[in-house]
């Protein structure tokens, strides 16, 4: 009879429970929150207080923000075993919830509080059952409730979870032992520890636990100084950082997490650092590998051979055109020409130097040999010469082009054997006036002639050859300038060089050196006039007169005229000059001249002879 009051109690009550709990308010918002509820299901708990419990759990799941990142809320039952109902992560809707809570049938067995408390410790918080990881600082909260004394030791399991930041609840029904609830319960016990002794104190417990839950919004109505995000708990508050963010000493301000200073993050070449996370970047050049770790060279030349005449070559800084040995790139950075190795070393050739290839050559001008050094030539030892080269030092020369005409005139001296018994050099400058540079005996060696040719100095003003021409005949060629005596027979040769008409008269003295055996050069250059330089010249003109353009082009005269001054019969270098008044000389001569005779007569007799034969075949024709 007492059952059935007792089951007319209960569904008396039940409706009002459910329904006052779930009306009682809005839904408590607490912010993140994981909440595990540990029921007795020990043969001590009788049917309808089991059915009690059951409603009372489906209350307040009613009045929770049940969500993924809201409550999460798991159930596990125990009696002399613990049984997992539902863990953390299994529902995150409240309707899946209760059908679980429905449909949970008791164990009726033994009362294993101890044994439920390390289990929900050890498993029902871990991450893997749903729990979130402890540097999130997601509260976590155990209710308790049981009708009983506990079977085994409380005290210490429930400590261990309380220093594991697990906050206990612990709701005793009617016969619960409270010591054994005061062991397990989170401090103030005022506030953590319910006894219900009648059903009518359920329905009081589930709107102080809610409005426990629930409270005050902590960080609406406090100043927490959170530098980002302030999280509300029961009766508190605690801050949290943003993803990539981790909390300071002072748990309120929040620090970048450097995942790349860690070292960790197997980057080839840079590793870029943001909130949360990283990634790699590559150095320019480079493209990152499916890896998103590793690096690889960028091969530019892969798509085309970007206009490269010989060869593209990829770099980290893009496609560079590459030629092959022997050749230079261009300016336009494609195309490819035949390196010029003539311009490109200090080649020491004496006369001309040719590119080939890989390679260059020493050239020397036409009737003058190459050296065993393979860059200097062989010098005019054919016959003895006394030279003097006139200069035109006008202004219209020009000083640029002045320094071309003693470029000249030292190429001249490369090519004559210069010694005080071979070849001798003297230099006269003119313009107004004439002025000696140096006279024929001065020097004894080409390289003291190079050297006093290139000192001398540009001149200036205007144009008289004539003059120069006088001064030639009367001075550079005596005795007393270096001359040697015209009893030697050495060849005496002039050389003229201009840019322009001349402004005095030249036909007297032209005509004067020609008669004193001179044998006159030539050499225009520009404005040159002709009929004067034929005029300055010994005959034939063709031999003795040389013209270039311009002063750059002057080189190409070289091979003229040194075929010219180099006479191909005279006196070689080292045969002893003898005076043709001597009686040896006189005899040599004589004889010379007898066996030209007699080769004059016999070739007289021949020719007489075909003449006589000739005249009869014509004869015989008639």
């Amino acid at each position: 009879m007492r059952g059935l009051l007792c089951w007319l109690v209960l569904l008396f009550l039940l409706q009002p429970w459910e329904s006052q709990l779930q009306l009682a308010g809005p839904r408590c918002h607490t912010g993140p929150l994981d909440l595990v509820f540990v029921i007795d299901s020990s043969r001590s708990v009788r049917p309808f207080e089991f059915e009690t419990m059951r409603q009372f759990l489906v209350g307040l799941l009613r009045g929770l923000n049940v969500g993924p990142n809201a409550t999460r809320v798991g159930v596990i039952q125990y009696s002399s075993q613990v049984q997992s109902v539902f863990p953390l992560r299994a529902f995150s809707r409240r309707e899946d919830m209760e059908r679980a809570i429905r449909d949970l049938v008791p164990l009726a067995q033994g009362t294993m509080t101890g044994l439920a408390i390390q289990y929900a410790m050890n498993v029902a918080f871990s991450v893997a059952e749903g729990a979130r990881p402890p540097e999130e600082r997601v509260p976590r909260v155990a209710v308790i409730v049981t009708d009983g004394r506990p079977q085994d030791r409380v005290a210490e399991v429930a400590a261990q979870a309380r220093a594991r930041g697990i906050e206990i609840y612990a709701v005793g029904v009617q016969r619960a032992d409270v010591g054994s609830l005061r062991a397990m319960a989170s401090p103030p016990l005022d506030e953590h520890v319910f006894l219900v002794e009648s059903f009518d104190l359920i329905q009081e417990f589930g709107l102080q636990f809610q409005s426990r839950l629930c409270g005050k919004d902590q960080c609406a109505e406090r100043g927490h100084g959170c530098q980002h995000q302030c999280v509300n708990a029961p009766g508190t508050f605690h801050c949290t950082c943003n993803p990539g963010y981790k909390l300071a000493a002072d748990n309120k301000s929040c620090l970048a997490i450097d995942l790349c200073a860690e070292g960790t993050h197997g980057c080839e070449h840079h590793c870029v650092n943001s909130p949360g996370s990283y990634f790699c970047r590559c150095q320019v050049g480079f493209v990152l590998q499916q890896d998103q770790r590793s690096c690889r060279a960028i091969d530019y030349c892969s798509f085309s051979n970007h206009s490269c005449q010989h060869e593209c070559v990829s770099t980290p800084g893009g496609p560079r055109c590459h030629c092959r040995e022997g050749h230079d790139l261009q300016p336009d950075g494609r195309s490819c020409q035949v390196r010029d190795l003539c311009n490109g070393v200090d080649h020491g050739c004496e006369f001309q130097c040719v590119s080939e290839g890989l390679s260059y050559r020493c050239l020397c001008p036409e009737g003058r040999q190459l050296q065993a050094d393979g860059k200097s030539c062989d010098r005019c030892r054919e016959g003895h010469v006394d030279l003097v080269l006139l200069v035109d030092g006008s202004k219209s020369v020009r000083p640029q082009n002045f320094e071309l005409v003693k470029r000249f005139v030292n190429q001249i001296v490369d090519f004559l054997d210069v010694s005080p018994e071979g070849t001798r050099v003297g230099l006269v400058q003119f313009s107004s006036r004439v002025r000696t540079e140096f006279p024929l005996g001065r020097y004894g060696t080409a390289a003291e002639v190079k050297q006093a040719v290139l000192a001398v100095e540009y001149m200036e003003r205007g144009t008289m050859t004539g003059l120069a021409l006088q001064h030639m005949v009367e001075h550079s060629f005596s005795e007393a300038q270096g001359a040697r005596p015209r009893a030697l027979n050495v060849p005496r040769v002039g050389l003229v060089f201009t840019d322009g008409r001349s402004q005095d008269d030249i036909s007297v003295w032209a005509a004067r050196a020609k008669e004193e055996g001179i044998v006159m050069y030539a050499v225009g250059v520009g404005k040159a006039v002709e009929a004067e330089l034929r005029e300055i010249a010994s005959e034939p003109a063709e031999l003795h007169v040389s013209y270039a353009p311009d002063f750059g082009t002057m080189t190409h005269l070289l091979q003229n005229l040194r075929g010219s001054i180099c006479p191909e019969e005279g006196i070689s270098a080292g045969t002893e000059l003898r005076s043709p008044c001597e009686c040896e000389s006189l005899v040599e001569f004589q004889g010379r001249t007898l066996g030209a005779l007699e080769s004059l007569t016999l070739n007289l007799a021949q020719l007489t002879a075909r003449l006589e034969d000739l005249e009869n075949q014509l004869t015989n024709q008639k």
